[in-house]
């Protein structure tokens, strides 16, 4: 079995299907199945060794604490370069977007925004829940964006950096407080002709550390890193700007709302998918 001839395979368990779901999706894997026992079987490209998958995971298991870790191996060749590509079809989301991987480049229609996103290790795709919903308040709040400055925490692939510069922001700032996704948003940013003098990309651990004011903040990560950025939302956001965030599950709605109230923010609009939850807040006035 040589270098290209095998994904890797790490089975989990939960006591909801809901928790295994959520979690395959984040973790970034490319697909899974389950079995008659109710476990779940997750792919992962081999471009990374199957620890740092394990890594991954285990980083993610605070927010579902049910999922255990089975076991881990390799499966074999059965034409995986064809199935992966295949796993990643051309994506409508919202009224206007088009989200598809560098191959299906021309197929997207003229009346689309095409955000071209190379599936790798970073989170942000555009196939998850999650990152749908962000697109799709980023839609409906373009108007903000319009010659204005925004900033992407918790960036992953770039995908709302390029939405953002593509709907009209003027600059961004993109953080992300892992530095090997960094060359991921940079091809993804030249797959998309975005230039480099309207981003600056930087590692960074969410609003730490971060002084500028901005119009529009986007955040697509979880519950516990979103709550801990309130304060620091409302200290860098500017009078009339708004913040979306996503990654939420529709469960820790009532909890993120009272968060967001208690460091200053009111609720705007919301989004629902599936079990997923996101929302656009702005500052309350005085």
């Amino acid at each position: 079995m040589n270098e290209n001839d095998f994904w890797w395979e790490i089975e989990l368990s939960a006591d909801n299907n809901e928790e295994l779901l959520s979690i395959i999706d984040i973790s970034g894997s490319i697909g899974s199945c389950f079995d008659t026992e109710g476990n779940a079987t997750a792919y992962y490209i081999n471009s990374n060794p199957v620890e740092y998958w394990i890594e991954t995971i285990e980083s993610l298991l605070p927010n579902f604490k049910s999922v255990k870790i089975l076991r881990n191996g390799k499966i074999g060749y059965r034409s995986w370069h064809k199935e992966w590509k295949e796993a990643f079809p051309p994506l409508l989301v919202g009224d206007k977007f088009v989200v598809l991987a560098p191959w299906h480049r021309g197929t997207e229609s003229r009346d689309r925004i095409p955000l071209y996103i190379y599936p790798a290790t970073a989170f942000g795709t555009g196939y998850h829940e999650s990152t749908q919903i962000a697109l799709a308040l980023l839609e409906m709040n373009k108007g903000k964006l319009q010659g204005k400055i925004a900033a992407d925490i918790g960036a992953g692939s770039g995908i709302l950096t390029i939405a953002a510069i593509k709907l009209g922001a003027l600059f961004v700032y993109a953080r992300d407080i892992d530095p090997t996704v960094l060359d991921e948003v940079r091809n993804n940013m030249k797959e998309n002709e975005i230039l480099d003098e309207s981003v600056e990309l930087r590692t960074g651990d969410l609003l730490s550390d971060f002084y500028n004011k901005t119009d529009v903040i986007t955040a697509n990560i979880l519950f516990r890193p979103l709550c801990s950025m309130l304060p620091d939302v409302v200290r860098v956001l500017s009078s009339e700007g708004i913040a979306i965030f996503s990654g939420l599950l529709a469960r820790e709605r009532e909890d993120f709302i009272a968060e967001a109230k208690e460091a200053g923010l009111a609720l705007k609009d919301e989004l629902t998918v599936n079990e997923w939850w996101g929302a656009c807040f702005y500052v309350c006035s005085n």
